[in-house]
């Protein structure tokens, strides 16, 4: 059996230390198991060669020939030189260009010997010609097994040195050849017969040589079903271990505090969901495990009023509980409106954050030590070491993608079990990749929204039907609403954004002289940011002009129109966050949609669903189809700590199920892997997840 792990890649045929140090830099491959793991990201069909009498017509596809270089001639000086050849099979003769590499060209391509050409023909000055093609010396071995060719995704510093996606072939096809027996196995023979899947090795072998369209399709089943089935595997494993191991507080009463505020301090009737999540969060405080669950909910869902009441069976059975939100405004907020709720109950909470005076502090930590203080919200502040509570029984989460996992496990190691957690959070997790993310934590997803709210109402405008809607923003105003007006400001366009936020600022301004109108970016120090917000908040300002900082925060009910501007620039479940900071109140709101006429393909679809739907479950799975997992929220959200290198959380749900259904079969029989067919599973985990610091006990 074949190990493919030690094999430094410089010792490969046709490697060597310059081209293995670019491999290590730009793909990260170390060793030949890194190559053989690195897959073609597309197929061209290279079965047939065409002759060149048969090239006519308009646009040509890929082809391949086969013939002999005449002769090479330059063209222009300097740095406009280039070089044409003319290429001849026999039944024709066509023009190949080459624009840079021309020196490496002349050198090593010579007139009269025999070459494969591919490329796409394209017609200039009415005859065909083809530009920088693939050439290679007719390699008769590599030629015929080549039906379908894998092409593979190399950088251009690759590409520079002569490093294309053919060498990368080519190393992997003499490495293949040469392997001196099977490679060792990784899934156990019962899964392998179960699912009736092919071998490694000849997975391996037909996902970068396909022997026929049937085989690649075998091959990519078994490589996706073996990542997705580890990846599952590791995370249900730790979960039951975590669960086993970590009691959790028992919560054994519903008492006064809880009885009593469902009874007179409730705001308003509890919606089926909010019952049924808080049903099963009940069920988990008393079962004596530690409770480790991800409420997921639209915004304005009610999810903090079920963080309220969780955090009241907290206290109705001796223990303290916290809040922590990812920004000041959020955790101020948050502190607000459960102060306001909990009024009569004789319950104690306290707000925490980076600017809460030294005197505050003092008193907040006493009170924390002694028990006095029931409940504390606040933000990172709550994690420094300082920070001591008397008996901490729940930790609440809010907007938990904002949080690294170290700084969350700070909080369960304040007391001497891990106290419970619930995690909150209103950008909507597709499923495949809440199984995946969050594969470890129990979800529940309130999808009500509470009585008395109206759904908001989407439209998208193109940029040359501004001046009606000004007359519509005009008529919101003076019924008294306030209103938002959001700039995308990305990184890499940061200066033109700056400008853009800026002129759209002055001309809100002239456009609306009777309105006060404020102005709230990221690049502002917090203090002033806060004053701006707290302007909109208290109603000071009519117009909020802004980037996406407000995406998560600031609750106006009073706000009842979003516009967003560039909306195209903007994901999915972006414009699903923004769109949710108005219809906080009973009044109608709307959401405006500004684009340019000039819209992809892509985009156009964007807005149509978010035309269409309010719920943020179908904007976040059709935001994974468009988009991939890796962006889920136009910066940067998803948290995936691991690298796919074939499966894709959007297009093989159907995989990822079957491959975690079998996982969980797998540990339920034998949760430690201890029985003999378990050995191979027992190792390969060892040997995937060995390099990472594993916080899944803990998160």
């Amino acid at each position: 059996m074949s190990d493919l792990s030690n094999r430094d890649i410089k010792y490969l045929q046709g490697v060597g230390p310059r081209r293995a140090e670019l491999l290590l830099n730009e793909l990260k491959i170390r060793t030949a198991e890194d190559l053989i793991y690195y897959f073609p990201y597309k197929y061209i069909d290279r079965s047939r060669t065409y002759k060149i009498c048969e090239i006519s017509g308009g646009a040509m596809p890929y082809i391949q020939l086969r013939g002999k270089i005449l002769s090479y001639e330059k063209v222009g000086e300097g740095r406009h030189t280039r070089l044409t050849a003319r290429f001849s099979d026999g039944t024709g003769v066509i023009e190949l260009v080459w624009f840079k590499g021309i020196k490496y060209i002349e050198e090593k391509y010579k007139p009269g010997e025999d070459y494969t050409l591919f490329g796409k023909p394209a017609i200039f000055n009415h005859s065909y010609n083809i530009s920088h093609p693939e050439i290679d010396a007719i390699d008769n071995e590599i030629d015929k097994n080549v039906g379908l060719q894998g092409y593979y995704n190399t950088s251009e510093k690759m590409k520079s040195s002569f490093m294309n996606s053919k060498a990368i072939q080519k190393i992997i096809f003499t490495m293949l050849k040469n392997l001196p027996g099977p490679l060792t196995e990784t899934l156990p023979a019962y899964i392998i017969n179960k699912l009736s899947l092919i071998y490694l090795t000849d997975a391996l072998k037909n996902i970068h040589f396909p022997e026929s369209p049937q085989m690649l399709q075998k091959a990519q089943l078994r490589l996706k079903f073996e990542e997705l089935f580890y990846l599952q595997l590791n995370i249900i494993r730790y979960s039951a271990l975590r669960r086993n191991k970590l009691g959790g507080f028992v919560f054994g009463t519903i008492g006064h505090y809880f009885n009593s505020f469902y009874k007179n301090n409730l705001p308003f009737e509890l919606t089926g969901a909010q019952k049924r999540v808080l049903k099963e969060i009940r069920t988990d405080v008393g079962s004596g495990r530690q409770m480790n669950r991800l409420l997921q909910g639209d915004v304005g869902s009610g999810k903090t009023l079920v963080g309220l009441m969780t955090m009241l069976m907290a206290v109705d059975n001796g223990f303290q509980a916290c809040l922590m939100a990812p920004t000041e405004i959020l955790a101020t907020q948050h502190y607000e409106g459960i102060k306001e709720l909990l009024q009569g109950t004789g319950l104690e909470i306290v707000l925490l954050t980076g600017s809460t005076k030294k005197k505050q502090r003092e008193y907040i930590h006493a009170g924390l030590q002694d028990g006095s203080i029931h409940f504390v919200v606040g933000t990172h502040a709550l994690i420094e070491p300082v920070v001591k509570f008397q008996n901490l029984g729940m930790v609440i989460i809010d907007e938990q993608h904002r949080f690294g996992v170290e700084q969350r496990s700070k909080l369960w190691r304040k007391n001497i079990k891990p106290p419970h957690v619930l995690v909150m959070t209103a950008t909507p997790i597709p499923r495949t990749l809440a199984m995946t993310v969050y594969g470890d934590l129990d979800v529940s997803v309130i999808d009500e929204l509470p009585p008395g709210r109206k759904p908001i109402q989407t439209m998208h405008q193109f940029d040359n039907r501004r001046s009606s809607l000004y007359t519509a923003v005009r008529k919101q105003l003076e019924l008294g609403r306030q209103v938002y007006i959001v700039y995308p400001l990305i990184e890499e366009n940061e200066k033109l954004d700056f400008k853009n936020l800026e002129k759209g600022y002055e001309n809100i301004k002239e456009v609306f002289p009777d309105y006060n109108v404020c102005m709230v970016h990221g690049k502002m120090k917090p203090a002033d940011k806060d004053a701006q917000m707290q302007l909109f908040v208290n109603h000071e300002a009519h117009i909020m002009v802004a980037t996406t900082v407000i995406e998560v925060g600031v609750n106006v009910p009073n706000a009842s129109v979003m516009i967003i501007e560039s909306a195209e620039r903007f994901g999915l479940s972006q414009l699903h966050q923004l769109r949710g900071r108005v219809g906080r109140g009973a009044e109608q709101s709307y959401c405006i949609l500004m684009t340019s006429h000039k819209l992809s393909q892509d985009t156009r679809k964007r807005m149509e669903i978010m035309v269409r739907t309010n719920d943020g479950f179908e904007i976040s799975e059709a935001d994974l189809q468009l988009r991939g997992p890796g962006d889920l929220e136009g910066t940067q959200q998803s948290g995936i700590a691991f690298d796919l290198k074939i499966a894709n959380l959007a297009k093989d749900g159907q995989i990822l199920q079957l491959a975690r259904d079998l996982a969980q079969e797998i540990i339920d029989k034998d949760p430690g892997l201890k029985l003999p067919e378990n050995f191979i599973l027992e190792k390969r985990l060892q040997k995937l997840f060995q390099k990472r610091v594993d916080w899944s006990i803990i998160s």
